[in-house]
């Protein structure tokens, strides 16, 4: 029988040359006889508890009642009941002699004496916080008397310990037996091993060893004892030292005074039932109690029931013990967000709950959930994580970022609704500093290409506005790629007066990053021509920038008189450190509801009228009241609700389209190839402004009416963008385009751009960018360098090298018919 026992006991292992555990330091007090370790485990260092009991022979009294205890720790399971690990027994040298030691093995836990002195709690706190624990206690007790048909016999305050999450659990099972009502007449005792429980925790049945009485009582007569016990302990502040101390309740809360006076009934009979104490007492509904209870039964909740309490959890979190909320509610919470049985609006709970935390805390009991979280299929949980980013961003590891979050979030970019294209927009100001330049580079640019042609004019700006915040994260090579061509060739040609006004002010920020032939041939010319613009901010902040950069061209000028060529490299850096302050996000989409063609300028009927505006919408007053920053996007509030979010995708955040799945790697942002208002013609004024952004900036040449031969063609250099690259360099010599110039798009845009500007409007069509073999050779400057043509350029003067056969243009009242020798 011995044998037997020691097998049970022992476990896995045969003593400690197995043991898979490292005995750490004794608490200074435990139940009984028992030590009670910390600990840790060999596999995996997660902390454990380990509890000893030693005697001088195998057969000590109390080895056997230890064994007792042992096998009903690994038989019995509940939540509020000790959770059992590992056991084993083993031969200890202790000196010259050797002593029979038993080692259980259990989750970590305290003893409840020693947390209450830690916590300190008061007032209602304490009393919040004892009757938490007195419920779950009562549920233990109750689940062994009333469901097992077990008597614990042991119930007092060194028989609780208190989890790493606060929680009590009931332990010290050795005295724990069968409740044996069918054999009243017998005289043995029940409770083999009694004599370990001290007298004073003892009812009068039980002192007096009456077993027959105690048969004929309810199985719980002796445990409602004992929580009597338990409840003057906690409220009292000490040990009970006699029985007759149990009748001072002077400490004990009026709301509890009955309940606890039934449990020490005289008569065992009368006791009350551990299962009615906690449905009876007002003492057990307090907020604590409500919430926990609550929380534990989450996902049987409906979702108005969960929206309610997630709404009302921040106020009540506010009022409970600070150490509770951060060691039980908050576990519990990030549990039940990660498995999905939380609300969205548990989420901001959550991070509130977390900003309790110190910074490593935070990092290892709350980040994991929300990485987690990214990749949840439900919408309003992603929506949440957006509008809060800005609390837990930093915190994320720039790797953790550019694998794990990037990829969901980017899905965001492409979806239908503009509210959580918009969220996904601002939260790359926080993730772009940490992704790589790869991601950067190969994905994230190529979505915000796309961005800036949305159909919103309120995200085209914004995605002007973090281009411009988001630069000095970029490489070189990235930056001339980019930052010209969406800033001048799409922001600045924008038929929303804010995404000029952008525009301008993303140049303005970023002026550290551009030579000084960009910013002569490319920048100012696109600027100076929005200083007419129709809406008044938009040409302040055009005559802002010109001073600015006329500024940079100036001293640019002066160091080149001086010959100092160093310094002359390092002039616009030097000179204006234009991204150390990071741009306002102009308005949110929410508010935004036209199109583009809502808000174009006004019509050529007041194209001279310099003091007219745009045409007013929901937010582009505000924009124009800043005079650097736009105001905050009303999007970020909390409690604001996304529309329309139940029409999207099926998982929460749109679709990625293809194109932008393919090619991720390769170095073409989207600004290279795409010419983002081909589809669409602008309004007649800002046409013209488009119009002669387009014009190369070089000195006009005169005229010449014929010629031998026409100019040959100058491929562009080979650094040059593909589609913009014509902005940047000399105006071409001749009408064809370059080779690398795509030749399914077809540009109808190139007419004599200045000249409409400063000459009547000419009554010549515009060429097509890419003529066709036997296009006319128009002369390009001819509207500037005279009076509104009235004809197309001469044609070449004579043989076989024409271009072929077309009508001569009238000069004058004459004339001249010619046809090539081709025939043609």
């Amino acid at each position: 029988m011995f044998k037997f026992l020691k097998d049970v006991v022992a476990g896995s292992g045969s003593g400690l040359k197995d043991f898979p555990y490292i005995i750490g330091e004794p608490h200074a007090s435990a139940w009984g006889s028992w030590a009670h370790h910390r600990g840790v485990s060999k596999d995996d260092g997660s902390p454990v508890s380990i509890f000893s009991l030693s005697g001088n022979n195998p057969q000590d009294r109390h080895l056997v009642a230890g064994r007792n205890g042992v096998k009903r720790l690994r038989t019995v399971r509940h939540p509020n009941i000790l959770s059992f690990l590992h056991s084993t027994e083993a031969e200890v040298p202790d000196g010259s002699s050797v002593k029979h030691t038993i080692y259980i093995v259990t989750e970590p836990v305290t003893p409840l004496a020693e947390k209450l002195k830690e916590l300190n709690l008061g007032g209602t706190q304490r009393d919040e916080y004892f009757a938490w624990g007195l419920h779950q206690i009562s549920k233990a007790v109750s689940f062994l008397n009333n469901d097992c048909k077990l008597v614990h016999g042991n119930v007092c305050l060194t028989s609780v310990v208190v989890t790493q999450t606060l929680d009590w659990k009931l332990h010290a099972f050795d005295v724990l037996s069968e409740f044996d009502a069918n054999n009243e007449a017998a005289g043995s005792p029940m409770l083999q091993f009694e004599w370990l429980v001290g007298n004073q925790y003892k009812p009068l049945e039980l002192t007096k060893s009456d077993w027959v009485s105690i048969r004929k009582s309810p199985p719980w007569a002796i445990d409602s004892w004992g929580l009597g016990c338990l409840i003057y302990e906690l409220f009292s502040g000490g040990k009970l030292t006699r029985t007759e101390d149990l009748r001072n309740i002077a400490s004990i809360p009026k709301s509890l005074l009955p309940d606890y006076q039934k449990l020490l009934s005289s008569t065992p009979s009368r006791r009350m039932n551990p299962s009615k104490l906690i449905d009876n007492s007002e003492f057990f509904q307090n907020k604590l109690v409500e919430t926990i209870q609550f929380m534990e039964v989450l996902n049987l909740k409906d979702s108005v029931e969960k929206d309610i309490f997630f709404r009302k959890l921040p106020n009540i979190a506010e009022q409970l013990p600070r150490e509770i909320v951060l060691k039980k509610l908050l576990p519990v919470l990030a549990s039940s967000l990660e498995f999905g049985s939380a609300a969205a609006p548990a989420l901001t709970v959550l991070l509130k709950m977390g900003s309790w935390l110190p910074a490593d805390q935070f990092s290892t009991k709350v980040l994991p959930t929300i990485v987690k979280l990214f990749a949840s299929n439900d919408r309003a949980i992603r929506v949440s994580l957006l509008q809060h980013i800005d609390q837990f961003g930093e915190s994320l590891a720039a790797q953790t970022v550019d694998e794990q979050v990037f990829p969901h979030v980017a899905t965001g970019f492409s979806d239908t609704s503009s509210f959580l294209r918009e969220l996904t927009l601002k939260s790359m100001l926080v993730l772009a500093p940490k992704l790589s330049q790869r991601t950067i580079s190969g994905s994230l640019l190529k979505y915000l290409s796309k961005l800036q042609v949305d159909e919103e004019p309120a995200i085209r700006t914004n995605t002007t506005i973090l281009l411009g915040n988001i630069s000095n994260y970029m490489n070189d090579g990235t930056r001339k790629r980019v930052l010209i061509n969406a800033f001048t060739v799409r922001a600045l040609r924008d038929t929303f007066p804010p995404a000029r006004a952008a525009g301008i002010m993303a140049l303005s920020v970023t002026s550290s990053y551009y030579e000084m032939t960009e910013i002569a041939t490319r920048i100012l010319p696109n600027i100076v021509v929005l200083t007419f613009d129709p809406d008044s901010d938009v040409r302040t902040k055009a005559f802002q920038a010109t001073d600015q950069f006329l500024q940079i061209a100036k001293q640019h000028h002066e160091k080149l008189n001086t010959g100092d060529n160093r310094a002359v490299e390092s002039t616009v850096g030097q000179l204006k450190a234009g991204n150390t302050s990071l741009l306002g996000w102009a308005m949110s989409s929410i508010t935004q509801k036209g199109k583009p063609s809502d808000h174009g300028p006004v019509s050529t009927a007041n194209a001279n009228n310099t003091q007219v505006s745009a045409p007013p919408s929901a937010t582009s007053a505000d924009t124009r009241s800043a005079p650097v920053a736009y105001a905050p996007s009303t999007s970020n509030s909390l409690d604001q609700t996304p529309p329309a979010l139940s029409g999207s995708s099926v998982d929460g955040w749109g679709e990625v389209e293809n194109d932008n799945q393919e090619g991720n790697g390769s170095d073409n942002e989207g600004w290279d190839d795409v010419d983002p208002f081909e589809d669409k013609s602008p309004p007649s004024l800002l046409s013209n402004i488009h119009a002669a952004q387009k014009r190369p900036v070089v000195q006009p040449k005169q005229p010449i009416p014929s010629s031998s031969k026409s100019n040959p063609a100058v491929a562009p250099k080979a650094e040059d963008d593909a589609l913009w690259g014509p902005m940047a360099v000399p105006a071409p010599k001749s009408t064809s385009k370059s080779a690398d110039i795509k030749p399914s798009v077809s540009h109808n845009s190139d007419d004599d751009l200045w000249g409409s500007i400063a000459a009547p409007q000419p009554k010549s069509s515009g060429r097509p960018m890419k003529p066709a073999a036997g296009a006319n050779s128009d002369d390009l400057w001819g509207a500037i360098a005279a009076p509104p043509p009235a004809t197309k350029a001469r044609p070449l003067a004579s043989s076989g090298r024409g271009r072929g056969t077309k009508p001569a243009p009238k000069l004058g009242a004459q004339r001249i018919g010619r046809t090539s020798s081709t025939g043609m």
